[in-house]
């Protein structure tokens, strides 16, 4: 979930998206040949991807991706077995995709694809010579179905190595419709303004107002870039993702004392900041969507909460949950910040070729949008794919934003700092969380894991 090129840092900002998601917010498995000996097979969905027999051949693809997400992606892989005749096996990697996937290439049994969550760990793979080149297939359905931008992200040096089959829009905020309509509330907030008396209204109505999955910290990363994006503005974002200024600057502090408008005030927060803590993302999203009255009326994620929405809970996407855009924070722009994950071969192989060329389809997508909490940059997918109007209306703005995208800054950054749990800007923003009031504490954390990750 944690998810670019220092090139391509653009963000999915103004009215297409948001008039496009406050749309939604107001109104509201692909089939194939099955051909088991593998043949030489073209798909019947859009795209007509073609594929090799690989009848006999095994393969391990690696993802972090776990509960619904792992069980959604596994239809694809069903899929392109049918298809090839490959045998495929999952293998999660557990949150330190680095450390896992680092260990399995220097002991000399990698998976033969993984997806990286974070751009910076295709670079730091890329340039130690763990990645493999895409060949012919797979750059000509990255050239055909993705935007520059997106086929820039999977690239390092000159050379294309990766696939982005699966992206995510992280700047929207979820909530419990009948917790809305028990509080009087009619409409959604537009600026961090308007959010922060919509969580006061919530409150008072019975209901805690936002649901914070603080055990991972990741999710307090994102919270932290939108506001900072919102607030400082593209061009200060890019250079704090490049560390071309420090983590002390004065644009952090203000980012962080808007921040802590919420974190530092505890009736606003379901379980308060210790219970924050101690909810991880599923029950964040969760917590949210059961119970009469529920735990918290919103929370704040991706489009990936929809899948965890959907399978855990009895509430429907366009109707009991609904969505709208991560609020404008002064005089900014409402921010949508973009994260994903890439597809990348570890083997050179004719079964890893044949996979990310899959996965770069339109075909694989079709599979993977029809469960839902999955949006995709592929743009020669039909909108008909998706399966309610709220993730048709996210993967319409997504694709319709064509290479003007910022990406997630944690996920631009080293490993060490941007994508570790229990390590930097995880962690220190876990330690902001519980004192919201030590800013400056938290900014010295911060320029001091940050520099030495960069620096290493």
């Amino acid at each position: 979930m944690r998810t670019s090129s220092r090139r391509t840092r653009r963000v999915i900002i103004g009215a297409v998206a948001a008039a496009t998601l406050t749309a939604a917010a107001a109104g509201c498995s692909g089939g194939g040949n099955d051909n088991k000996t593998g043949g030489s097979s073209a798909s019947s969905g859009s795209g007509g991807v073609t594929l090799p027999s690989l009848k006999g051949q095994k393969l391990e693809v690696a993802a972090v991706w776990t509960g619904p997400e792992q069980k959604n992606f596994l239809k694809v892989i069903n899929e392109f077995e049918k298809r090839t005749g490959a045998s495929v096996s999952f293998v999660p990697t557990g949150d330190n995709v680095s450390t896992f996937l680092g260990s399995k290439i220097e002991g000399g049994q990698p998976p033969d694809v993984a997806f990286l969550p974070q751009v910076g760990v295709l670079r730091q793979f890329a340039a130690k010579g763990w990645l493999k080149p895409v060949d012919s297939s797979v750059q000509a359905q990255l050239d055909k179905n993705f935007s520059k931008g997106w086929v820039d992200l999977g690239a390092y040096q000159g050379k294309q190595y990766g696939v982005y089959a699966k992206a995510a829009n992280k700047s929207l905020v979820w909530y419990n419709t009948s917790a809305f309509e028990t509080a009087g509330l009619s409409s959604t907030p537009t600026t961090w303004a308007d959010f922060l008396k919509t969580a006061q209204t919530l409150f008072e109505s019975g209901t805690p107002a936002v649901s914070v999955g603080g055990a991972d910290g990741w999710t307090l990363t994102d919270w932290f870039e939108n506001i900072y994006l919102s607030q400082a503005g593209p061009a200060k974002y890019d250079q704090l993702a490049a560390h071309k200024i420090k983590w002390t600057d004065a644009s952090v502090k203000q980012a962080l004392t808007t921040l802590a408008q919420l974190f530092g005030n505890k009736d606003l927060i379901a379980g308060g900041q210790s219970g924050a803590l101690n909810t991880d993302f599923p029950k964040s999203v969760t917590q949210t969507f059961t119970g009469n009255p529920p735990k918290a009326a919103m929370v704040y994620e991706g489009d990936f909460v929809g899948s965890f929405i959907k399978d855990n809970t009895s509430a429907k996407v366009g109707t009991n949950a609904k969505v709208f855009p991560f609020p404008a924070v002064g005089s900014g722009k409402a921010p949508v910040v973009s994260g994903g994950d890439v597809g990348v071969a570890l083997k050179s192989s004719k079964g890893a070729q044949a996979f990310l060329t899959f996965l770069a389809s339109p075909d694989a997508a079709k599979v993977w949008a029809s469960s839902g909490g999955f949006v995709s940059p592929n743009k020669s997918l039909a909108l008909s794919a998706y399966p309610d109007e709220v993730s048709k209306a996210i993967a319409k703005a997504l694709v319709a934003a064509g290479d003007d995208f910022r990406f997630d800054m944690s996920d631009q950054a080293p490993a060490a700092f941007g994508g570790t749990a229990g390590k930097g800007e995880w962690a220190d923003l876990q330690t902001f969380l519980k004192n919201p009031s030590d800013i400056s504490g938290t900014q010295s954390k911060l320029e001091a894991d940050a520099a030495k990750a960069y620096a290493g």
